[in-house]
This record gives structure tokens, C-alpha cells and sequence, in this order.
């Protein structure tokens, strides 16, 4: 398993919030983000948007922490980011 998760930098609504994604799969990300309590609705179609809080609680299990910019490299090297604006999942996921 490989989840991975950036710095809660990225101001909303009041908070900080930070992006989790699988190097791996979808089916992956999802079964991690239900274990973190996380409705399936909250994906953003290739990640999740995590608060702070929650991201401490995603490394507590199992989560490694990297920088944006290699999430981002990972996420697109295994073939799973999703070009804005793009709604369905590459074909592959």
C-alpha cells in the first residue's frame, strides 16, 4: 500500500487542508479514505481533500507524508492524475 499525503497548506472555508491519493489504485485510496471515516463523495477525482486534523491521523496509519510537488509526481507517474476538468477515471484505474 502506498498512500500518500502533502502538507495541509491549502486554505478553505477556515482551515487547512491537504490531498490524499494512492500511487496504486483507486480502490486503494477509497478503502484507506473509509478507514479514516471519509464518505465516498468527498473524492475530487483523483484524491481526497483532508483537514489538518485528519492528516496526522492518515500518517498515524500508515500514510507517508511528501511534499506536494513528489505527490504530484507520483500520482501522475502511476498513471492515476486526473486533468482538470476530466470526470471519469483513466481507463487503466
Amino acid at each position: 500500500m502506498t498512500i500518500l499525503v502533502d502538507p495541509a497548506v491549502w486554505p478553505w472555508r477556515g482551515r487547512h487542508w491537504a490531498h490524499l491519493v494512492s500511487d496504486r489504485s483507486y480502490d486503494e485510496l477509497h478503502d484507506f479514505a473509509g478507514r479514516l471515516g471519509m464518505p465516498r463523495q468527498a473524492f475530487q477525482g483523483d484524491h481526497y481533500d483532508v483537514p489538518a486534523a485528519l492528516r496526522e491521523e492518515a500518517i498515524a496509519r500508515g500514510a507517508q507524508p511528501v511534499p506536494a510537488r513528489e505527490l504530484v509526481a507520483r500520482l501522475t507517474g502511476a498513471g492515476l492524475r486526473r486533468p482538470k476538468g476530466r470526470t471519469a477515471p483513466p481507463a487503466h484505474a
